[in-house]
């Protein structure tokens, strides 16, 4: 699903029209990005939380030339969905 289908489907079951639906749907988006940017964890009961996963320096493998390559620490953003929802997913047989 892209985003264009999300902001669709939520004015065709809510009403709205979709210009209101796609500010709504940017704004998140924007806010969403601006916190965590700053540090921030995001939690949305019955979604699960957006947080961000602290990763140590490494050093990798640049594949093409054969040699090693530091890989400095970093933070990389991850969901962690709620025990509802995971559970939800994992009971869908549908392949």
């Amino acid at each position: 699903m892209r985003k264009k289908d999300l902001i669709r489907k939520i004015s065709e079951q809510s009403g709205i029209e979709q210009v209101a639906v796609r500010a709504v749907v940017e704004l998140l988006f924007v806010n969403m990005r601006r916190d965590m940017v700053n540090g921030e964890h995001i939690f949305i009961r019955g979604f699960g939380s957006f947080i961000l996963m602290e990763r140590k320096a490494k050093f990798g493998r640049d594949i093409g030339r054969g040699k090693p390559v530091f890989i400095p620490a970093h933070k990389k953003p991850f969901l962690k969905p709620c025990i509802e929802f995971l559970n939800e997913v994992k009971q869908h047989k549908e392949v």
